[in-house]
């Protein structure tokens, strides 16, 4: 037991030493959004902006809900770290919040719809718009996000909650992007009461006077290319000011199209939206750096190196021995944890690993010290 708690602190040690070769570009927090709805826990959160010392508009990011409840606790709000640092990039706060009953926010089926034959849209998209103001009364109180001037983004049922918002604009929401916007799809191409799903967008554009973007993908399986026109001429109908992009075929469904991999097809939409209302610059910030893997990994090891780099979940850390073994983690709560938990999946393989990259950074090796297994021995 001593000697475990050696090594332990060790690398506790290791931790608290290493910092990385340049300034991040980028802040990042972990949040609890308060909600007396959402009990003493409140609404779970993730802030990413860029790290300089202003205050930034806010981007108010919704998520989806998956087909099956079950998986509803499976999702986390660093899942979306990737699209939320796109924002970052071109000058947001954007926030991701976890509505009621995902991830580890509390409220069960509170959004649900009810049954198919009949589902019930407006009523679950009133629960997804009093969790977007509850995070919008947190953001105005912060002194690095400014609520004048924010936009909303969200996708599939996320999409819908988004021009819910637009129909009971908070002050300060200027632009709203819909990518792939609806719910009640329980299978391909099947969609629950899918008339009283055009009918909730109808209600919508009567209220909102927000300028949106809504993006359908060509093969989208979730709301076809035929619905998707219903429920953007049901909210022009009523008065709603939309601009549709029929986007391409991506991949092998259209509906994941706001994704990561997709940034290279999606990101000029929202590019042109943005800029056609001043919302975003000229100048965009890099992405954090494309960094070059350790020289002393083999061929094989530089794959997994390549996967490392394209896990968008923070917090991640990669480890590395003298003799090209190698660890990583990704997806902790905290930079630390990710640290620990990569020095020991290197250490179950190597016996001295030290640090090579946090998140997105190289580590300054001058600072790191090596954590021997050997310690164990002595």
């Amino acid at each position: 037991m001593a000697l475990l708690r050696k090594l332990l602190l060790l690398i506790a040690g290791l931790v608290a030493a290493v910092a990385p070769a340049r300034a991040a570009e980028f802040y990042t927090e972990d949040l609890r959004i308060p909600m007396a709805e959402a009990g003493p826990q409140g609404l779970e959160a993730f802030l990413v902006r860029p790290a300089g010392a202003k205050r930034y508009p806010l981007a108010l990011l919704s998520h989806g809900s998956p087909r099956s409840f079950d998986d509803r606790a499976t999702m986390s709000a660093h899942k979306y770290y990737g699209i939320a640092l796109e924002y970052a990039r071109r000058g947001f706060a954007a926030l991701i919040v976890m509505r009621r009953g995902y991830g580890t926010s509390p409220g069960g089926r509170v959004d649900s719809v009810g049954g198919c034959a009949k589902a019930a849209y407006l009523p679950a998209g009133a629960v997804a718009v009093a969790d977007l103001r509850a995070a919008i009364d947190a953001m105005a109180r912060r002194a690095d996000v400014t609520t004048s001037g924010m936009i909303a983004a969200g996708h599939s049922a996320g999409g819908l909650a988004t021009i819910a918002l637009t129909a009971q604009a908070p002050s300060g929401l200027v632009a709203a992007i819909n990518f792939a916007g609806g719910r009640g799809s329980r299978d391909d191409d099947d969609v629950c009461n899918p008339n009283g799903l055009v009918q909730a967008f109808t209600a919508f554009g009567k209220t909102s006077r927000v300028p949106t973007l809504w993006v359908y993908a060509a093969n989208d399986s979730y709301f076809g290319p035929e619905l998707a026109r219903r429920l953007h001429d049901g909210f022009r109908a009523g008065g709603g000011n939309a601009t549709f992009i029929a986007a391409p075929a991506y991949g092998d469904d259209g509906h994941y199209l706001y994704s990561v991999a997709g940034r290279p097809q999606w990101t000029p939409y929202v590019d042109a939206f943005l800029r056609e209302r001043a919302l975003v610059g000229r100048d965009i910030l890099s992405p954090p750096d494309s960094l070059p893997p350790p020289r002393q990994l083999n061929e094989a090891a530089r794959a997994e190196f390549a996967r490392y780099l394209a896990n968008m979940q923070p917090h991640k850390a990669f480890a590395v021995s003298p003799n090209g073994g190698y660890g990583w983690r990704a997806g902790r709560s905290t930079a630390d944890e990710a640290q620990r938990d990569s020095l020991a999946a290197c250490l179950k393989w190597s016996p001295t690993c030290t640090l090579y990259a946090i998140d997105d950074h190289l580590v300054d090796p001058s600072q790191t010290i090596p954590t021997d297994q050997s310690a164990r021995a002595r």
